[in-house]
């Protein structure tokens, strides 16, 4: 592999409670957007620790914020979708907030937060 997109949709159920039946027309769907982030971020830095592979971080990204808590897990890039669905505009607005926060933090690339959590470079490529 060249790389590792973490992670897709968490597969989900939904239940009509009257009905008994399940909701989703073949009975079972993905969970996604920001109710799989914290798993997404986790799952992001466990790979990234485990390989030396580049990681693209998905799951749950509404924001620049989230996209840079991605980058310090261990991603190298990120993917919007949930986001891009609700706000087609959300991909722009996304990268631009991530560039606002590391003007006012003093970083110049987003390489040099790849990895970073906590201090501690992980072996992610950049």
């Amino acid at each position: 592999a060249a790389a590792l997109s973490v992670t897709n949709t968490i597969p989900g159920l939904a239940i009509d409670l009257e009905r008994r039946r399940r909701v989703l027309g073949k009975g079972f769907g993905g969970l996604s957007g920001p109710a799989i982030k914290p798993v997404a971020l986790r799952l992001v830095h466990a790979c990234a620790r485990a390989v030396s592979l580049p990681i693209v971080g998905i799951g749950g990204i509404a924001s620049g914020r989230d996209a840079l808590e991605f980058v310090l897990a261990g991603a190298s890039a990120v993917q919007v979708g949930t986001a891009s669905l609700i706000e087609p505009g959300a991909g722009p607005r996304i990268a631009a907030e991530m560039h606002a926060w590391m003007e006012e933090q003093g970083v110049g690339s987003v390489r040099e937060l790849v990895g970073t959590l906590g201090g501690e470079p992980v072996r992610s490529c950049t």
